[in-house]
């Protein structure tokens, strides 16, 4: 299944300031450190460590660099905290700013002050598209969840095989798209035109993958139960894990997704992208993204996906959280969801997140709903001059000494680094902590991944359309709700 995506002037312009800001940063830090002169001269000494003769450097950077870099790093991090902090505050005044987003907190208190508009209800959307291996075990999942959904409806794009009629044999009910061209996000956009208009305040829309997995069997009832205890909550989002298998691809991948949990975790919820494996949205915030679509948001008036995002959960994120909407993913929203097989398909989906991430940000620009957004994207720029600065130096150091020196100070730093790398994804089981303790293939995952963001960011600059195949996988096995990755 093909599918492209034209380059607009502000997508490409998104990745130019990126990759221009991540330059000057580098820059600043060498300029720094040549500043600094930290080793105009060195000599290694000679040592014994059990037994062993080594040569070792117990030389470090000055202690002005130390405690600069030290400083840049804490003022980074505070600067991110202080916006973020403000930001969610923000949203909770009634300054007239804030007001005007359609889905500010104030405003839909206000609005619903007094009102019962009765239990929340959850109504899952399943978007599939020749998802007959997988559908069955999705559905069986749904069921086992403590509070189940309401309504189940399968949205059937362009289907060849049996996924209709399984559907139907589960006991489901379908709705088949008619002339979609535009994959999921349009295949959802025809099937919520017809159900948006029928819900009410209190009703909410699980949008999950139909090869998708429930990890606790408290997502349903957790997300309920934020809905019902704060009217101006827009959406709950997921915590998605990596399936078992496909090796140590497999694994880099499930270390990745844990690392991210745990960051998620430790802001209490506060999400960065809706997850379109399984997340649950507010129809009244729906409805005002569709109504909003060509003014406040870009995309067509009345749809709620828009069809030219490469990546439709990230763009709906940000499309909430500019009309002000509150979003969450707590913990026990988990679930199991696929991993690339391949280093090819990991190119493509990676390659389309990148992609989908930048041009979105070309289109919604630098707002306070977007600045957090910016900075990781930068963040990643500048990741991949210094890994990258990191491998060569290594190789040149390896290359030009005819015998190997430890450098005291360096080991240190990298003890430490080593010791993050293994707490962050303590979560994951002893397969995770293992590969985690030997950082070196960890670091070649990244840079692996890093060539993607370049890959993805030259596209962009000169204008070549996104092409990929949609991946399809067998049935997926021994993933029940409540299960680890």
């Amino acid at each position: 299944m093909v599918q492209q995506s034209k380059v607009s002037r502000s997508a490409r312009l998104a990745g130019v300031v990126v990759m221009a800001t991540s330059t000057v940063l580098a820059l600043a830090v060498l300029g720094i450190i040549l500043w600094e002169d930290p080793h105009p001269d060195w000599e290694p000494r000679a040592g014994s460590l059990f037994g062993i003769d080594i040569l070792y450097d117990p030389s470090a950077p000055t202690l002005g660099l130390i405690v600069l870099s030290a400083v840049i790093a804490c003022l980074a991090a505070a600067a991110v905290v202080i916006h973020e902090a403000r930001v969610a505050a923000r949203h909770r005044r009634t300054a007239p700013e804030v007001l005007k987003r359609p889905l500010a907190p104030r405003r839909i208190m206000e609005a619903t002050r007094g009102e019962f508009a009765g239990e929340v209800t959850i109504t899952a959307l399943i978007p599939a598209h020749n998802e007959a291996q997988n559908l069955g075990a999705t559905l069986e999942s749904l069921r086992q969840q403590t509070a189940a959904p309401d309504r189940i409806i399968v949205v059937a794009d362009n289907c060849t095989d049996e996924t209709v009629p399984i559907a139907r044999a589960a006991g489901v009910e379908v709705f088949e798209t008619k002339d979609n061209v535009h994959k999921k996000g349009g295949g959802l956009n025809q099937a919520l035109a017809g159900i948006l208009p029928t819900l009410g305040a209190n009703d909410t829309l699980l949008i999950m993958d139909a090869d998708t997995r429930f990890a606790d069997t408290r997502f349903l009832a957790t997300a309920r139960q934020r809905f019902t205890s704060d009217r101006a909550l827009m959406a709950v989002g997921g915590l998605f894990r990596g399936e078992p298998g496909n090796g140590l691809l497999g694994q880099f991948q499930r270390n990745e997704f844990a690392r991210y949990s745990r960051e998620i975790k430790r802001r209490r919820g506060r999400v960065f992208v809706l997850t379109g494996t399984a997340s649950v949205f507010r129809a009244t915030a729906l409805r005002e993204v569709a109504a909003s679509r060509g003014g406040l948001l870009p995309g067509h008036h009345g749809e709620v996906y828009d069809t030219v995002a490469l990546t439709e959960d990230n763009e709906i994120t940000l499309a909430i959280k500019t009309l002000g909407g509150l979003t969450t993913s707590p913990n026990e929203c988990g679930v199991v969801t696929e991993i690339m097989p391949t280093w090819r398909a990991l190119w493509k989906q990676r390659l389309r997140w990148q992609r989908g991430a930048l041009e979105n940000l070309g289109q919604y620009g630098l707002t306070s709903t977007t600045a957090r957004y910016w900075s990781q994207q930068i963040g990643i720029s500048y990741s991949v001059i210094a890994l990258t600065a990191y491998f060569v130096l290594i190789i040149i150091m390896m290359l030009a000494l005819t015998e190997w020196i430890w450098f005291t100070f360096w080991i240190t730093v990298g003890i430490i680094f080593m010791l993050e790398r293994v707490i962050t994804v303590w979560s994951g089981g002893w397969k995770a902590r293992l590969l985690a303790v030997f950082v070196i293939p960890e670091l070649l995952y990244d840079l692996y991944c890093n060539i993607i963001f370049v890959k993805g960011v030259l596209d962009m600059t000169f204008a070549k359309e996104a092409t990929w195949s949609h991946h399809e996988q067998g049935p997926r096995r021994n993933r029940v709700a409540g299960g680890q990755a």
